[in-house]
């Protein structure tokens, strides 16, 4: 911990919101010119260990320990995830229930979905297996269908092509969302997340990044998969905490 000097360690980096492994290594060359890279990086990994630092991207860091995301998985989601990959061994699947965001909104919402994202070479062939088990499901669907043909008081399945290196997480051996994959999707689709748009997203946004920690590089270039990272990192800029954390 000597070596560490962490009083002064956190002193200096008190009002940095973002660290970066730049900064770490003039922080302690100040003190030792002729400190070894290798030596630097154990430091550094000794701190993260210690909760003192959090990784929140390749090279990039804040003062705190992590505390990482994790989504309530179900017994029912449990179940339809281990059907699917049973019959679709070879696709990659994520599942996870939108219940999930009333965790971060001001105004609760009644309806929820269970999404089912697949690749889309198996997407249909995914609705169809749903379907023949007597389940409310839907493929894709616009506004229009999701206004006029939702059940009430029904469990909802919507079946979604996954983007491709969509960053998820294995919880309980289920593929389900990560809390970067949760906000660019939130932003992306306007209308399966209708209800939270405006100012809803701001305070899913704001609860988010004040709660947990992001993986910012792991967030920018999912939204660049969706082809949206200009506009997401935009509306990022914005976003009182974000820039807490940039």
């Amino acid at each position: 911990m000597n070596n560490l000097n962490v009083d002064n360690f956190k002193i200096h980096f008190k009002d940095k919101n973002v660290i970066e492994i730049a900064d770490i290594v003039d922080f302690y060359r100040v003190a030792d010119k002729e400190i070894k890279s290798t030596t630097i990086r154990w430091r550094v990994y000794s701190l993260v260990q210690k909760g003192i630092l959090q990784r929140v991207g390749r090279g990039k860091f804040r003062s705190g320990k992590s505390a990482n995301y994790i989504p309530e998985v179900s017994s029912k989601l449990k179940s339809i995830y281990n059907k699917i990959t049973k019959d679709f061994p070879f696709s990659r699947i994520c599942v996870w229930h939108t219940s999930v965001l009333n965790e971060f909104m001001q105004h609760q919402i009644g309806k929820f979905y269970y999404l089912v994202e697949v690749e889309k070479d198996a997407s249909e062939a995914v609705f169809y297996f749903l379907k023949e088990r007597n389940l409310f499901v839907f493929l894709n669907p616009n506004q229009e269908i999701l206004d006029k043909y939702i059940p009430e008081n029904k469990d909802i399945y919507i079946v979604k092509n996954l983007v491709s290196e969509a960053p998820t997480q294995q919880i309980e051996k289920i593929c389900t969302v990560s809390i970067e994959k949760m906000l660019v999707d939130i932003f992306c689709d306007e209308t399966l997340f209708a209800a939270q748009q405006g100012a809803e997203m701001r305070t899913i946004f704001n609860e988010i990044l004040s709660k947990y920690t992001i993986n910012q590089n792991k967030m920018l270039r999912y939204a660049d998969r969706r082809k949206r990272k200009n506009d997401f990192n935009n509306y990022l800029k914005i976003n009182s905490n974000y820039r807490q954390h940039n």
